[in-house]
């Protein structure tokens, strides 16, 4: 898909979107606690203000990653929104921790839960707020190829589950009695957005390393390659990458000596049309080689990673 600066800015959108969930969500849960004093809807109001942060964070990225190239960053600017995911992972590691200590001390000292009902209705309706902008969001972070909507998303949808568990937990408590329950389901929500910071972290290091396209775009690049190029001619040396939402390749091209310059420049654009056809949006190099020197396989060993079939 091709993402011009002008369809990146727009993105905005859903940032702004998630801005104003999380400032919703975190009111409503921030009354469900004031009203029950349960320490288990206070680790779901924190993970809600960690929400916010990341929501912000997410703006300014969008407005960053939506640059055209330019003389300092001639690849573009699309690889801010991994930083950004990292950072959003970075930011519920300190969320899992600012949850985990007081629910340690409640389980210390127990207390009572108040106003059981209203508190639990009030985080039902933010998880329901959560749930509707996390589908948004996601949908739109796979249709325009983005890490940051992709990773809020991932996020909301990290507080629905918590706070789905809390509502259980909390309800649990009412009906057993069990006071020590509210402080354990605080701790479970601390290990579980624990593992979620974590996965975000590792996506962000992975966007970071430019990894190949995935296996099936690599695939369908050189199905177009061998059914575009004509016989006598092959290539070899097709390097993918991805930087964010724009993919990048390259490929030697080897052509008959003879030919003139102008007949395999012709072949080379029909070659870079039909592979841009296949992957929209593409950033494609070629290089022409005569198939007869040796010198055009020198190469070959240290930038050949054809896929392998039935890989």
């Amino acid at each position: 898909m091709s993402c011009p600066a002008d369809g990146r800015l727009s993105l905005t959108r859903f940032a702004g979107l998630s801005i104003a969930a999380a400032l919703a969500t975190m009111a409503l849960k921030l009354g469900a606690w004031q009203v029950t004093g349960s320490v288990g809807l206070l680790s779901d109001a924190l993970e809600s203000l960690i929400n916010l942060a990341a929501a912000l964070m997410a703006l300014g990225v969008l407005v960053v990653a939506a640059r055209p190239p330019d003389e300092g960053h001639q690849f573009g600017h699309e690889k801010a929104e991994f930083f950004a995911s990292g950072a959003e992972g970075v930011l519920i590691l300190v969320a899992s921790a600012a949850i985990a200590v007081p629910a340690w001390n409640r389980l210390q000292a127990p207390q009572p839960i108040e106003e059981i009902g209203l508190g639990l209705g009030i985080s039902v309706l933010a998880a329901l707020l959560n749930l509707g902008v996390a589908r948004i969001l996601g949908g739109a972070g796979r249709q325009y190829r983005s890490a940051v909507l992709e990773a809020d998303a991932q996020h909301l949808m990290t507080d629905v589950w918590t706070s789905a568990g809390v509502v259980a937990g909390v309800a649990a408590v009412a009906w057993t009695g069990w006071l020590v329950l509210d402080p354990l389901i605080a701790l479970l929500v601390a290990a579980h957005i624990l593992h979620t910071g974590a996965d975000l972290i590792r996506k962000a290091v992975h966007g970071l390393m430019d990894p190949a396209l995935p296996l099936e775009e690599r695939q369908a690049l050189e199905a177009v390659l061998d059914r575009t190029l004509p016989e006598g001619t092959q290539y070899h040396a097709l390097l993918t990458r991805q930087a964010g939402p724009r993919r990048f390749a390259s490929v030697h091209i080897l052509v008959p000596g003879r030919w003139t310059v102008q007949k395999g420049h012709h072949l080379l654009e029909e070659v870079e049309e039909a592979m841009r056809a296949a992957l929209p949006g593409l950033v494609l190099v070629t290089h022409l080689e005569p198939v007869e020197d040796p010198v055009s396989f020198a190469d070959q060993e240290v930038f050949s990673h054809r896929v392998p079939e039935g890989a």
